[in-house]
């Protein structure tokens, strides 16, 4: 099965994914992952990406096509995949709908997870995250400002993009770029929308359900 997880920040994306690579027994491919592995492996396409990003230039969509063309020709990949960070823009999924023809993997599920975006801010702006190990866990779950991950002390802060502007900041961006993107898709496949509010383990269960 052939995934493209879609879901704004703070929706729980990242941990459906995980959890959906366990139970189908398929890589959850983060394009954030796939990007920083290339840079340290020294591939061709890492080399040129890394120069661009160290003169603060963004990544250019050939470049992260290359390499996610790379990633999906690996064994782990050939059973199928959860693909999360990408496309992001109507022109990377068109390119992308062009790698997967070119490589033979359609058709493909389109999963995107929503909510409520004051359920997102709520979420997102109760949490802290450990300084030594990045450990990320609820206010209520908090006892002594220790990390209960790794055992740091006093290790607890609020991240920057956890605060109430900068969320709403990073929603705005999600709404102007991203959603054109599932209407793009919604004109060529159906987008499988699920709920993501609730217990983790009772949102896996509602993705699942859809994909069968």
């Amino acid at each position: 099965m052939r995934i493209i997880l879609f879901g704004a920040p703070g929706v729980g994306k990242g941990t459906q994914a995980k959890i959906l690579s366990s139970k189908l027994n398929i890589p959850h491919i983060s394009t954030g992952d796939i990007l920083r592995s290339a840079i340290e492996k020294k591939t061709h396409l890492g080399i040129e990406a890394k120069k661009l990003m160290d003169k603060g230039e963004l990544v250019p969509d050939e470049i992260m096509v290359g390499i996610i063309r790379d990633t999906l020709k690996e064994e782990r990949s050939k059973n199928g995949f959860i693909l999360d960070g990408f496309p992001r823009t109507v022109a990377q999924a068109k390119e992308l709908d062009r790698l997967l023809t070119e490589l033979n993997m359609n058709p493909k599920k389109i999963v995107a997870v929503t909510t409520d975006e004051k359920e997102i801010i709520k979420r997102l702006t109760n949490r802290k995250a450990c300084k030594n190990c990045n450990y990320i866990l609820p206010l209520d779950e908090i006892k002594d400002n220790s990390c209960p991950n790794c055992g740091a002390k006093d290790s607890l802060y609020q991240r920057s993009d956890d605060k109430e502007e900068v969320i709403k900041k990073r929603l705005e961006i999600f709404n102007s770029t991203t959603k054109p993107v599932l209407d793009y898709y919604n004109e060529n496949d159906k987008v499988i929308y699920v709920e993501g509010t609730g217990k983790i383990e009772e949102i896996s269960e509602r993705i699942l359900s859809k994909l069968t």
